[in-house]
């Protein structure tokens, strides 16, 4: 047991307030649930947010896209759904290298304050967006855009780029304990 600090641990910063680049990845379950939370801080201060999935399908409906579509913060759905059920993995890479572009857009635009790019190392681990043209356009992006980068095994390259990097680690998981996915907790 320990007390409670009495003084302030660090000294105040004194660099520039400009847009971060954070990266949430690693095998634990949380990063995408970091990247939401982040997300509604921001839209409750005003900023404004857009949200890309690259492996969740247009039209899914999980209980972030429900939370989001109350509070009017755009998500999209890039992908096909998991790899392993894929029926066409070159159709899964066509998505996700037109949904880049689509993503690249709204990042490069400045008309957000935060994008979001969820599960965006999967595609880049598989070759299906050029991790230089992705790291490019995140170097390029207007300097008040805040951008948000989740999913396992995320590329040194953008680990030594990004302002923030956390990495989730799995200390227990009840799926390994035969507990399945519960809808609204996790997936």
């Amino acid at each position: 047991m320990e007390g409670p600090k009495r003084q302030k641990p660090y000294a105040k910063p004194q660099g520039e307030r400009r847009g971060l680049l954070l990266v949430y990845t690693g095998d634990g379950k949380g990063k995408s649930t970091a990247a939401f939370g982040l997300a509604l801080r921001a839209h409750g201060r005003g900023l404004k947010v857009r949200i890309f999935q690259f492996i969740k399908h247009a039209t899914a409906r999980f209980g972030e896209h429900r939370a989001f579509a109350l509070l009017g913060i755009p998500v999209e759905g890039l992908g096909d759904g998991f790899t392993w059920k894929s029926q066409d993995l070159d159709r899964s890479a066509a998505l996700a290298r037109e949904g880049w572009q689509r993503a690249k857009e709204a990042l490069l635009s400045g008309a957000y304050d935060l994008v979001v790019l969820d599960e965006a190392t999967y595609p880049l681990r598989y070759g299906w967006v050029p991790l230089e043209e992705f790291l490019e356009a995140l170097s390029a992006r207007p300097p008040h855009v805040h951008v948000v980068v989740t999913g396992r095994g995320a590329p040194e390259a953008l680990l030594a780029l990004a302002d923030t990097v956390t990495e989730m680690r799995k200390v227990k998981h009840a799926f390994d304990q035969g507990v399945p996915a519960q809808r609204g907790i996790e997936h």
